[in-house]
């Protein structure tokens, strides 16, 4: 794609400019991100703890079909609007009808299919909540095409104070519903006037009121990419989901409970986070996509960037995992401590391996998304069908095992096309690896011969020395790297 000016620009005045945008658009999409998140943390770890695993695993049973549908919701059309040169008024419009037909489907689709989900996992529940959640779908038009509008501006501030409303929202709905004594429907309502709020102030905020278009003649490239998109996080669904799907039949709603709020901590940071970052790094490498040193060079940065950060929260979690539960989660989540330094020590892999697809999407190779997609459900299926022989603690160990195996997979698939080299990716992943894994050894040590006292003060403790372990490292074998991020957040 060619960005057309009066005049062209230097290179240097390019990447200067596009550094500058992008630093802009990972401040408010990130930092947002961020705060909504404390947000909804508090909120959560309240709910948490007035809530019984048993609600948890009623609700992450009706996850499995509520997000396997939504894979089906359009985002991936609205997705083709970012990197289209040309993107209309009447484009709009045709994706709104895309977006519009296909949700209304889904829903009702879901509230009829809600009994048959509920005889599989053999929990009457599930269909009524179902059937309520079904709701949802109505909101996904007004969230997707508006965001795909501003993210194609690169505008994400204006993203940025919606969700900071929509999470403050959702929290307050949170709370106020637990508190109340609506157990797992609690659990219900708070996405419902997250999505619901969203979806009003991201429209607002693109202006994009608009009637939708059923007149999809010229709307091939649309189809073609936002199917390929589909494909792709039906996959994604597939080796996600497969372990809720597969856990659901076999465990009790309390060890499922146990198991989907263990994965939900340690994936805090690579679902909530590190998605928020490849928005950004999408947008921006379309942008540069005629430029494929550029690109390459900036895939790897952003790898030892985001991996600098996430390390060693990684390994910190699995470093202080009974300490962090009982702190947070109390006693009665206790169980979650056993399998959470496994889950933990997962991450790592599947971070690094959801950093490649939007650069390979922007270059216009979905199919190379899609096929690393097709691997995922192949091997973690294959992975959480043999771990739950040994129950949570298997599927926990297939988490790790199968996002190694996959990780391996879709460097050696998208390397080649984004243009990085093997040394190039392993410098970008070296800083952060050592020092996060010397910083764990560190933490372990010191835990061994602390006195007994509070979980929140070892957890005080532990946390402290870590990071501080963590920064001198850092600056003592990794100096250029600490001087890059900080001038990056100087918009040097």
């Amino acid at each position: 794609m060619t960005i057309q000016t009066p005049i062209e620009a230097a290179p240097e005045d390019r990447a200067s400019g596009m550094i500058a945008r992008v630093r802009s658009a990972v401040f408010w999409r990130s930092g947002s991100q961020f705060a909504a998140q404390l947000v909804m943390w508090a909120s959560t770890f309240l709910v948490i703890r007035l809530l019984e695993p048993e609600d948890y695993g009623l609700f992450a049973m009706t996850q499995v079909v509520l997000v396997l549908l939504n894979l089906m919701n359009g985002w991936g059309f609205a997705s083709a609007l970012v990197r289209d040169e040309h993107c209309t008024h009447h484009q709009q419009r045709q994706v709104f009808g895309m977006l519009v037909l296909l949700n209304f489907s889904l829903g009702a689709g879901q509230f009829l299919l809600a009994p048959l989900a509920a005889d599989y996992f053999n929990e009457p529940m599930v269909a009524d909540l179902l059937r309520v959640q079904a709701i949802l779908y109505i909101a996904n038009p007004f969230m997707a095409l508006p965001s795909a509008l501003l993210a194609r501006r690169m505008d994400f501030k204006r993203q940025a104070q919606v969700r900071m409303v929509s999470a403050t929202l959702g929290a307050i709905t949170a709370f106020a519903c637990a508190s109340t004594g609506w157990g797992v429907w609690t659990l219900v309502a708070a996405p419902m006037v997250y999505f619901f709020a969203e979806g009003i102030g991201m429209s607002w905020a693109a202006r994009a009121w608009m009637w939708p278009s059923f007149d999809f003649r010229g709307a091939t490239h649309l189809f073609r990419f936002g199917g390929a998109m589909m494909l792709v996080q039906f996959f994604w669904f597939v080796q996600s989901q497969s372990d809720v799907f597969i856990g659901g039949r076999y465990l009790s709603a309390h060890d499922l409970g146990i198991y989907t709020t263990a994965l939900f901590l340690t994936q805090i940071l690579a679902s909530k986070f590190v998605p928020a970052l490849n928005e950004v790094a999408f947008a921006a490498y379309a942008q540069i996509q005629d430029d494929r040193a550029m690109l390459a060079s900036s895939f790897a940065k952003t790898v030892r960037l985001i991996l600098l950060v996430t390390l060693p929260a990684y390994v910190g979690m699995a470093a202080t995992a009974e300490p962090m539960v009982l702190t947070f989660l109390g006693e009665k989540w206790v169980e979650t401590a056993a399998i959470i330094p496994i889950l933990a020590l997962a991450m790592p892999f599947l971070t690094l391996q959801i950093l490649f697809a939007p650069a390979t999407n922007a270059l216009g190779k979905p199919g190379i998304a899609l096929g690393n997609s097709v691997a995922g459900g192949l091997v973690l299926p294959v992975s959480f069908g043999v771990g739950i022989a040994w129950g949570i603690t298997g599927l926990s160990i297939a988490w790790f095992a199968g996002m190694a195996a996959l990780t391996i997979v879709t460097a050696i698939r998208s390397m080649p096309v984004i243009g990085a080299s093997w040394r190039a990716l392993g410098t970008a992943i070296a800083p952060g690896l050592l020092a996060a894994l010397a910083m764990g050894v560190v933490v372990v040590g010191i835990d061994g011969v602390l006195p007994a006292l509070s979980p929140p003060l070892t957890l005080l403790v532990l946390a402290g020395l870590g990071v501080a372990t963590y920064a001198v490292l850092l600056w003592l074998f990794a100096r250029n790297t600490v001087r890059e991020a900080w001038a990056l957040l100087r918009n040097r």
